[in-house]
């Protein structure tokens, strides 16, 4: 007769956020680029490769370009001129504008 030995595996917890966070600011970053099916999904890469989750996503269409606005919650500055960065290197990004405010410090905060 044999022995079967089962083993369980634990997963820890993933480890606390370490990038540096600012709740307070909003950053929109005004995308505009070629029409082409690959564009949004580029575009949308930076922020989850970052595991950030956009406030508000606004895309239209308008001929043959693609106009978006992403909102974003927590991004310190070196990190949204980062990404601005970044998106402008997309090869069918034609322009990117980012724009940054200070929320009130008595609003709620995103939930998590």
């Amino acid at each position: 007769m044999s022995t079967v030995t089962l083993s369980t595996v634990t997963l820890a917890a993933p480890a606390a956020e370490s990038r540096p966070t600012d709740p307070n600011r909003l950053v929109r970053f005004a995308v505009q680029a070629d029409a082409d099916p690959g564009t949004l999904p580029r575009v949308l890469e930076l922020f989850a490769k970052r595991g950030l989750v956009p406030l508000s996503l606004n895309s239209r269409l308008l001929g043959e370009t693609l106009t978006m606005e992403v909102e974003m919650t927590g991004m310190v500055a070196a990190e949204s001129n980062h990404v601005g960065n970044c998106l402008r290197q997309i090869p069918m990004v034609l322009a990117v504008a980012v724009t940054e405010r200070t929320l009130p410090l008595d609003l709620p905060a995103a939930a998590e």
